[in-house]
C-alpha cells in the first residue's frame, strides 16, 4: 500500500501520524532487523517514525513478579518518552499489552493514571496498527516458502490479534501458509514462567515444535520475539530444519538474513 492509500486509512485515523516505535528489549538485543522492518512497514503506511532513545523495558518482568514499584518506575519513564506521539507502536503483543496495562499501576496516583491511560489508548501492536488503524490491505513482498504461524498468548488474548497477520501474509507473493494445529496453545515461554517451571515449559515447547514439524513448513513466523526465541532454541537443540522469523521481516521483504537461533543471525544492541 502506498503512502496516499495509507493517508486515507481507517476512519478517524490521523492523516500522516507521528509514531513512536517501542523497539522492545528483545529486538534491541537479539534481533534489530525486526525494528528496521517495523520502521519500513510504518513508513510505507504513511507514518513518520521516531525511536525515543530514553525508552527502556516495558516493565513486564517486574510487573509479573510482584515488583509493582519497579514496574511503575519503568512505566513513568516510558510515558514521558512517548506521550507526545500520535501513536505508540510495538512489534510485540506482549509489550504492547503491558503498555496498555500501565493505568493499573497508578490507582492511587490520579495524575499519573491519567497520563498512563492516554498512552494506553494510543498504543498498538505493529500488525494490528497497520491493518486496523492504517487500513493496510497488502504488502509488496515476495517469499516463496511454505510457512506456518504461531499465535502468541498476549497478542491473541489481550489484543485480539489473529486474522490481521494472516490477511497481510496472504498478499505475499509465493508464500504458502500451512496452519498450525493447536496454534493458540502457549509455546511454554511465558516470560519467567520458563524459569520457574522449566520442566513444564520444556514439554510445552517440545509439543509446539512437534506441531510445527507436522505442517512440513520450512519457516515459522510469529509476532513476538519471546515465543520465537523459545521455539528457535528448541529447534537448535534438536537440530531442527525449520527457520524462524518475525512476521514483520517477511512482510517488509527483509527476511533475506539468517533466522533466529542461526549463529549467523544479525547481532543486536544499541
Amino acid at each position: 500500500m502506498n503512502a496516499s492509500a495509507a493517508d486515507s486509512g481507517a476512519a478517524g485515523a490521523v492523516a500522516s501520524p507521528r509514531v513512536g516505535l517501542f523497539v522492545t528489549c528483545l529486538a534491541n538485543i537479539y534481533r534489530p532487523n525486526v525494528g528496521l522492518a517495523a520502521v519500513a512497514l510504518l513508513e510505507k503506511a504513511g507514518c513518520t517514525v521516531e525511536v525515543p532513545m530514553t525508552q527502556t523495558c516495558c516493565g513486564q518482568p517486574s510487573y509479573n513478579n510482584g515488583d509493582l514499584d519497579g514496574a511503575a518506575k519503568t512505566a513513568r519513564q516510558t510515558i514521558e518518552a512517548f506521550e507526545d506521539f500520535d501513536y505508540v507502536v510495538a512489534p510485540s503483543g506482549s509489550c504492547g499489552g503491558m503498555l496498555r496495562d500501565f493505568p493499573r499501576l497508578f490507582a492511587s496516583e490520579p495524575g499519573w493514571q491519567h497520563r498512563a491511560q492516554a498512552l494506553a489508548d494510543k498504543t498498538y501492536e505493529l500488525i494490528s496498527f497497520l491493518t486496523d488503524i492504517r487500513g493496510m490491505t497488502s504488502v509488496d513482498a515476495a517469499y516463496p516458502h511454505r510457512v506456518t504461524y504461531h499465535d502468541s498468548c498476549h497478542g491473541l488474548r489481550a489484543l485480539g490479534i489473529k486474522e490481521q497477520p494472516r490477511r497481510l501474509l496472504a498478499t505475499v507473493r509465493g508464500l504458502e501458509l500451512a496452519e498450525l494445529a493447536d496454534s493458540e496453545i502457549c509455546c511454554g515461554f511465558g516470560g519467567t514462567f520458563c524459569v520457574k517451571y522449566p520442566e513444564i515449559s520444556g514439554r510445552m515447547v517440545a509439543d509446539k515444535a512437534g506441531a510445527i514439524n507436522a505442517t512440513e513448513a520450512e519457516v515459522l513466523l510469529g509476532g513476538d520475539l519471546g515465543c520465537l526465541l523459545n521455539i528457535a532454541g528448541r529447534f537448535g537443540r534438536e537440530g531442527g530444519r525449520v527457520r524462524v522469523y518475525h512476521v514483520a521481516e517477511v512482510l517488509a521483504g527483509m527476511a533475506d538474513v539468517p533466522g533466529l537461533g542461526d549463529p549467523r543471525q544479525p547481532k543486536g544492541g544499541s
